[in-house]
């Protein structure tokens, strides 16, 4: 995969691709976990989101590279 995609004549990194998606699923999960009130189970939900993100992300990024 080409490390730059040429959008709209802008030259975009693959990588922002990865981090809509990541963006995407974080709040899907986020809605599934409110909507079952699970964050109450948890230390520190604000740690968690951030860390679910992260992660969610940097396993776009390694799919895409």
């Amino acid at each position: 995969m080409p490390r730059e995609i040429a959008l709209f004549d802008a030259l975009v990194p693959t990588l922002l691709f990865a981090f809509v998606l990541a963006g995407i699923g974080w709040l899907l999960l986020d809605t599934l976990l409110t909507r079952f009130r699970l964050y109450r189970h948890l230390w520190y939900p604000a740690l968690f989101r951030f860390a679910a993100f992260v992660c969610l992300f940097a396993a776009g990024g390694l799919w895409i590279y």
